[in-house]
């Protein structure tokens, strides 16, 4: 099992070269098609933010507005593309660019459906992307894929190699795993944890974790079965915090286990992770 066409998703200018650098080790590493997405936001008369009451003259001015927006938008999607194409010819990979005029994530997950992973930045709140807040969510949700989310801050040299499975028994947590075998096929380390394993589905389970690590072991994945009570931290720091401890350079965990309405009002473990990684985060829903 392996990934055979690796989506990333450039959104703007801003911190494209970690996302672009772990796409291209994974799909060099695993002998993947890259294929770069570029969407750009419709550009409507309206959207230059002058009058309008319908003159001739109002219109030519807002057309005009129009095609320099445009022109903008494509020279930076142009630059983008050729640090894309010259990282994927220096890896000698097969690649493709798409460039879409179309709401980010419309596009974003329409997109992520014909790709066995896709790759895209965590949300910058000093760089927000206009219709990008919630593309992170939109993708997971709505493409059936898993995806590779890329921390806005930090250098990441490498992914996969020191793996954390965040586990709880439940259908979200089963589909990240499964979807995250390829990458764990090659990993030196692989550590399965269950916080407040009592709480969970499998807690009936003697030892926490250990039945999916005997799981993992016939796929000759070699996984460390580990739990812990968090009791003063939640679920989501909890996890961020083994990690740090651990070393590891790759997260995986079922995303939205509870309902998107549920975490937005009441905080959950999937937007902590979003919030706050400090690793790359494998995510599956």
């Amino acid at each position: 099992m392996s990934f055979k066409d690796i989506l990333v998703i450039f959104t703007d200018e801003h911190h494209p070269a970690p996302r672009l650098k772990l796409a291209v080790d994974i799909a060099q590493r695993e002998g993947a098609h890259l294929v770069g997405l570029y969407p750009i936001s419709p550009i409507t008369l309206l959207s230059g933010g002058l009058p309008y009451t319908g003159s001739v003259t109002e219109v030519q001015a807002l057309e005009l507005v129009q095609a320099s927006k445009r022109s903008a938008a494509q020279a930076e999607a142009g630059r983008v593309e050729a640090s894309f194409q010259d990282a994927a010819s220096r890896a000698g990979l097969s690649s493709e660019w798409r460039c879409v005029e179309a709401h980010l994530a419309e596009a974003a997950t329409l997109h992520a459906r014909y790709c066995d992973l896709t790759v895209l930045g965590q949300s910058d709140p000093d760089h927000p992307v206009s219709g990008g807040s919630d593309l992170v969510e939109s993708v997971l949700l709505g493409s059936g894929r898993p995806m590779l989310v890329v921390p806005y801050a930090g250098r990441f040299d490498q992914v996969g190699r020191n793996v954390l499975v965040a586990w709880n028994g439940t259908r979200e947590a089963a589909r990240a795993l499964n979807d995250a075998l390829p990458m764990m096929t090659r990993a030196e380390k692989v550590t399965v944890l269950s916080v407040n394993p009592s709480d969970g589905i499998g807690k009936e389970t003697v030892w926490p974790g250990a039945d999916i690590a005997h799981h993992l072991a016939r796929h000759s994945i070699i996984a460390e079965a580990s739990s812990t009570v968090s009791t003063e931290i939640d679920v989501g720091n909890a996890i961020l915090s083994r990690a740090a401890d651990l070393g590891s350079d790759l997260i995986v965990m079922g995303g939205y286990g509870h309902s998107r309405a549920r975490e937005l009002i009441l905080g959950g473990v999937t937007r902590t992770l979003l919030q706050h990684m400090t690793v790359p985060v494998l995510l599956s829903h």
